[in-house]
């Protein structure tokens, strides 16, 4: 079997095989994806020594699906293998308390093996499956608990707002096959003029989907309703991170003015999703609005036509949010809630929890020497050499500023002493597992930094201008003043008169829900009511020809009952017949045999062999035969 399928097979295997036993699932899934891990780590060191594979499979006429093993999709497949592991691991300790565990590790196997297909497909067709597959295991595992109404709002309002935007890729897909003659990825991407314009912002359409960009970042808060694990990985390598990577990878395709509508709603994103993070009273939502905001920053740095510094964020992004959720996690079972308020003081209870939360985020805010101050500084160096730069630059900035302030913020209120009447912290079930999995994901948030070198030089993509010194001190500066406007300032006045409507998620106008969700809701009814319809219709014409049949059956029992009536007299007559063959014609023949026979031994009786006898019966047969003769003479 070739090593470009492994990542792909070893968890889903183990999403059969949880499926099938029904036992053992954490185990089970933990193994499928540490084998991925494996496979994902053999791939990457082989094509870093120069070789590469393309593995056919079958799939439309002259259209076969390609696994492609090039050092982009090897790299991610790692990412994805590593945080997807790390995420298992602490999963066994977040569910320990919680039903329907093979479901949950049978989904989160095959949602990795999906996105694995996803980030190693070399063609359209298979990442349009693999697409398919990402976002139906997504809606599943948000609406995990799907008892409660919000996590089934959430799964609904995610898998709508997702798949609305999924209609971009679907053409932007056929507009390049239909240019190029192929499903091959890398043949598409040379395609150019109108046809690359209107395939680069159908394909924006889709990443804003995914990746959770303005107008379309609602449905990113509201998907915290689900497990925590599953919000981790959804958040960091995996859902969220797809759009992202769509863009990254088709970047030769894009022409100047998609660049710049890309950089333009990256930047509006990360501003707007900063100050709802900044307003939000929910640990989980302002981590999940931070999300929509660091990939935002990854836009920007696709947009200034530096796709290398959006991977670089994107690394490093994946690891940080992942360890910010799962420490979350474990607060969350501390103080039963992640309400801000409630998470009050948590750090001091569990400080081994909180230092790993802290390094995290210090890390996203871009303190040196932290994975994310590497990264962050390859974005606004991409924002300040780009030809947009009076646009992209200052979005850029303000972003790295919101990122400080929101994590001040939320560290503020963690570390606060907790006051008189406040819930405390109980112990947590399954705490060692939970721990191991955010320090194995806090570690590279520190260090994945000195990677960043040995990265850049496997991919071979060129990297921003020279911009160094004056990218770090702007983003220095701008993390600094976050931090201390976030720590020291209340979030009501450091927003003002914007705070009211930034904890209503900026929504203008009623927002996409009154202009998008209510309309298809609207429309999906419609096609409700006239679906009813039309089975009322196929089920009265259904009544009509059961009646009709019924009819018929009464037509034709009665023909059997007419058929077996005559039968049944027939049987009779015969009856009769036979009864008067046996008992009077057969009884008479039978009487004169009897008679005869009588007769017969009575008169062989008369043959006694005696003379006297025989005188006798001559004496009387004369005297009678003289008595009949004189009589007769007598008559005449």
């Amino acid at each position: 079997m070739s090593d470009l399928v492994l990542p792909i097979v070893f968890p889903l295997l183990a999403a059969a095989t949880i499926l099938l036993l029904r036992r053992g699932a954490a185990i089970l899934a933990l193994v499928g994806v540490a084998l991925s891990l494996a496979a994902s780590l053999k791939l990457l060191r082989a094509i870093a020594s120069g070789d590469s594979a393309t593995l056919l499979l079958p799939g439309l006429p002259e259209l076969p699906l390609r696994l492609a093993a090039e050092p982009l999709a090897a790299l991610f497949s790692v990412v994805v293998a590593s945080v997807a592991t790390c995420v298992l691991i602490y999963s066994v300790g977040y569910m320990k308390r919680e039903s329907g565990l093979p479901r949950f590790f049978a989904l989160m196997s095959l949602f990795v093996a999906a996105m694995q297909a996803l980030v190693l497909a070399g063609d359209w067709i298979l990442v349009l499956v693999a697409w398919e597959l990402v976002g139906l295991c997504s809606y599943l595992l948000i609406g995990f608990w799907f008892q409660r109404p919000e996590a089934a709002n959430a799964a609904s309002r995610a898998f709508l707002y997702t798949r609305s935007a999924d209609l971009g890729l679907y053409i932007a897909i056929f507009i390049l096959i239909g240019a190029a003659g192929t499903s091959e990825i890398a043949a598409t991407l040379n395609v150019d003029g109108g046809t690359a314009v209107a395939a680069g912002l159908l394909l924006l359409l889709a990443a804003m989907g995914k990746s959770a960009q303005v107008p379309l970042q609602d449905w990113l808060m509201r998907a915290m309703a689900g497990p925590t694990p599953v919000s981790a990985l959804l958040h960091s390598a995996t859902l969220v991170a797809a759009g992202a990577i769509l863009l990254i990878r088709v970047a030769p395709l894009l022409a100047p003015n998609v660049l710049l509508a890309i950089g333009l709603v990256g930047g509006i994103t990360t501003v707007a999703a900063g100050l709802i993070a900044l307003a939000e009273r929910d640990l989980k939502r302002l981590l999940a609005a931070s999300t929509a905001s660091q990939y935002g920053l990854m836009l920007i740095a696709v947009g200034a036509g530096v796709p290398l510094a959006a991977l670089l964020h994107l690394l490093a992004h994946a690891a940080i949010k992942s360890g910010l959720f799962l420490a979350t996690g474990e607060f969350q079972h501390a103080r039963g809630g992640t309400a801000l308020r409630c998470l009050r003081g948590v750090g001091r209870d569990r400080r081994w929890t909180f230092l790993g939360f802290a390094l995290a985020a210090m890390a996203l805010v871009g303190a040196p020497p932290l994975s994310g101050f590497f990264s962050k500084d390859a974005v606004i160096a991409a924002a300040l050499s780009a030809p947009s730069t009076a646009w992209l630059a200052p979005l850029a900035l303000a972003g790295t500023l919101l990122t400080g302030a929101y994590l001040a913020r939320a560290l503020r209120m963690l570390w606060l002493e907790r006051e008189e009447g406040e819930s405390e912290s109980r112990p947590v079930a399954g705490a060692r597992w939970m721990g191991v999995g955010v320090w194995a994901l806090v570690i590279p948030a520190v260090f994945l930094g000195l990677t960043f070198g040995p990265i850049e030089a496997l991919l071979g993509l060129p990297g921003p201008e020279a911009h160094g010194t004056t990218a770090m001190l702007f983003g220095l500066l701008a993390a600094v003043v976050g931090l201390a406007l976030g720590w020291l300032v209340p979030a009501p006045r450091l927003l003002g008169p914007f705070h009211p409507w930034a904890q209503s998620g900026l929504v203008i106008a009623g927002g996409l829900t009154f202009w998008i969700g209510r309309p298809a809701m609207a429309i999906a009814y419609g096609c409700q009511r006239l679906e009813r319809g039309l089975y009322a219709t196929v089920l009265s014409v259904g009544r009509g020809g059961l009646f009709i049949a019924r009819g018929c059956g009464r037509v034709e029992r009665g023909l059997y009952a007419a058929v077996l009536g005559t039968g049944r007299a027939s049987l009779a007559v015969a009856h009769l017949v036979r009864v008067g063959d046996e008992r009077r014609i057969d009884g008479l023949i039978f009487s004169l045999v009897a008679g005869v026979r009588g007769w017969g031994d009575r008169a062989r009786s008369l043959q006694s062999g005696w003379i006297h006898h025989s005188l006798a019966i001559s004496a009387v047969v004369t005297a009678v035969t003289l008595i009949i003769l004189l009589s007769a003479s007598l008559s005449f």
